[in-house]
């Protein structure tokens, strides 16, 4: 895992040393086990490194047949079986990322095709003067660029960009309030005018600082659910998670994963328990003396039958105060996700020994987990209806544009995958698969721990997972209004004191407890916001949040959260405020 940046010019000349120097001092928390660079005529690489494999050869830029050079963040998982492919060739390093540049010199601009990880790779071939950017298909590593008067610049972060000063900084106004709506923004335009991300799967060609040419790999498989039995699907599952889980502990580091003790967690734990011959260290969030279920006491319970050593880290009233700013200013491209608030204490308790933590991201999406996807599958006339089809917003009379506008980008994914033979649930997971969980879920997993320079994976997002999760039959993932049917059943067998058929209980972070106290005072000073005053009444921002401190309502109090979320985000990474502060500080600063 490391932070990757670069330009390439349309007139040939090499980029300045300064401008590479404004990139990497950008993305130095992202990786700080070793920096490098490339410069040549037209095309500026390079990487802030934070070593997991390959400890001592591993230095990047990394070079290949023809010339041809890399930077890359992420971890290629099948390096090992890929170089088995390329048994004659000779290799400068131990590194997974140099194997990039032999699909390269083989398959050219597809050689994405082959990787089977994630990963955000910057890949320069001197001798067409062209350069690949190309993004894991479920876009678990981020990647950013602009296109600017003299070729494109890119970064693993959209700040790096923003602070080289080649674009301004300037918000896309419909994203804020897709933003507000949502609490992600969706597709390749991000909340900054002139930046975009690499799209999932995709990898860029450019050419002589130009846009070339682009091709996809995508994450999910085509075609309807698999007809399979239960027990057949269950041997398979297994097949599938453990093989999963043993590549993505591939690493010379130590490791340890995040365990909230439902599902998806326990299964990950349950995996990799087998696979290792020490105990796993299993770090879990709680929010003593709130509302908010505590799911501690049953995660220690999961741990100690798993035999892992289980680590509790307390989330209080304190750390919303004065630790939310900090947050913010990681969260460049926003995702207004309240587990940002217990990711990032997580990952700061875990990368005091650790650089590497398994978490359960897309078990959900893969499964079938979420409520919605049982909506979803209702006909019409029995209550079934689009996911997303209300803004959190909504109702409330506070957003400046009052149209359906901010489901845009929802609309255009809907139609996108509504073609072809997928089930109804099928098409559901595939919507929350294309923008929900990059752009919120994985964003949030990114930024949160390489504030911490913590490597975050995945093994639910899994190439070989995928293909056998998302074409489960129908019936094996929901049945009779549970959801992850068949994870639940491969956990119960595996760890058993998973208590895996327990009614799922959901995650959540006691913000809108924490904020109904303050909630009168912070109303105006949210509503002193630019950045809410470009979007919202200001007066109307501060009558919800009144309405919200005397009432406490969910409703109000999720869009009460939403806006003090912008408006911080707005005042650090817009006008410039100071994130070392707490949120009164840094509201009244604004």
């Amino acid at each position: 895992m490391c932070g990757i940046a670069g330009i390439m010019t349309a007139d040939g000349s090499a980029p300045s040393e300064s401008l590479l120097d404004t990139l990497e001092s950008a993305l130095v928390h992202r990786g700080r086990d070793g920096k490098g660079r490339e410069v040549a005529p037209g095309l500026g690489l390079l990487q802030t490194r934070l070593a997991i494999i390959d400890l001592k050869t591993g230095d990047q830029p990394l070079y290949g047949p023809a010339a041809s050079v890399l930077v890359a963040n992420g971890e290629i998982y099948n390096y090992i079986e890929l170089k088995r492919e390329f048994a004659g060739e000779r290799f400068a390093t131990n590194s997974d990322c140099e194997l990039p540049l032999m699909t390269y010199a083989r398959d050219a601009a597809a050689f994405a095709k082959a990787l089977r990880g994630m990963y955000a790779i910057a890949l320069g071939d001197p001798s067409s003067r062209t350069l690949c950017l190309a993004r894991d298909p479920f876009g678990i590593k981020p990647l950013y660029y602009a296109q600017i008067p003299n070729g494109v610049v890119f970064a693993s972060e959209p700040q790096a960009i923003l602070k080289t000063g080649l674009v301004p900084r300037t918000i896309h106004r419909k994203a804020a309030t897709e933003l507000a709506q949502l609490q992600f923004t969706t597709g390749t335009e991000t909340i900054f005018s002139g930046i975009n991300r690499v799209a999932p799967g995709e990898t860029i060609v450019l050419r002589n600082g130009r846009i070339a040419g682009r091709m996809q790999i995508h994450a999910l498989p085509d075609g309807p659910p698999l007809k399979l039995g239960e027990d057949e699907a269950l041997t398979l599952l297994d097949a599938a998670l453990m093989d999963s889980v043993a590549v993505h502990q591939r690493s010379d580091v130590p490791y340890g994963m995040f365990l909230s003790g439902g599902i998806d967690s326990s299964a990950l734990l349950a995996c990799m328990a087998k696979l290792n011959d020490r105990p796993v260290r299993a770090f879990t969030a709680g929010f003593p003396g709130t509302a908010a279920r505590d799911e501690r006491e049953h995660a220690k319970r999961v741990a100690h039958a798993a035999g892992a050593e289980h680590i509790e880290v307390e989330v209080g009233e304190k750390d919303f105060w004065t630790q939310l700013p900090a947050i913010v200013a990681a969260m460049d491209d926003p995702a207004a996700d309240y587990a940002v608030l217990p990711t990032y204490l997580l990952a700061r308790e875990a990368a005091k020994e650790l650089k590497v933590v398994l978490t359960g991201e897309g078990g959900d999406e893969l499964f079938a987990g979420y409520g919605r996807y049982r909506t979803a599958l209702r006909p019409s006339w029995l209550g079934g209806r689009k996911m997303r089809r209300r803004g959190l917003m909504d109702g409330l009379g506070v957003l400046r544009d009052a149209s359906k506008h901010w489901r845009d980008g929802i609309e255009a994914e809907e139609l996108r995958i509504g073609a072809g033979p997928r089930s109804a649930l099928q098409k559901a997971q595939a919507l929350d698969c294309a923008d929900w969980l990059p752009n919120d879920l994985l964003l949030k997993v990114d930024r949160c721990l390489m504030a911490h320079a913590l490597e975050g994976r995945t093994p639910f997002l899994d190439a070989k997972v995928a293909e056998l999760a998302f074409r489960l039959p129908d019936e094996l993932k929901i049945r009779n209004g549970l959801g992850k049917l068949l994870l639940r059943k491969w956990l119960e067998r595996a760890l058993p004191e998973a208590d895996a058929f327990s009614k799922k209980r959901g995650f959540t972070v006691p913000v809108a407890e924490w904020m109904a106290p303050h909630a009168h005072k912070l109303g105006g000073m949210v509503a002193k916001s630019a950045g809410i005053g470009e979007i919202c009444f200001p007066e109307r921002v501060e009558a919800l949040f009144s309405t919200f401190g005397d009432r406490n309502g969910k409703h109000d109090g999720a869009a009460c959260w939403q806006l003090l979320f912008y408006a911080l985000w707005h005042g650090i990474h817009i006008e410039g405020k100071a994130p070392n502060q707490d949120v009164f500080a840094a509201l009244e600063n604004q």
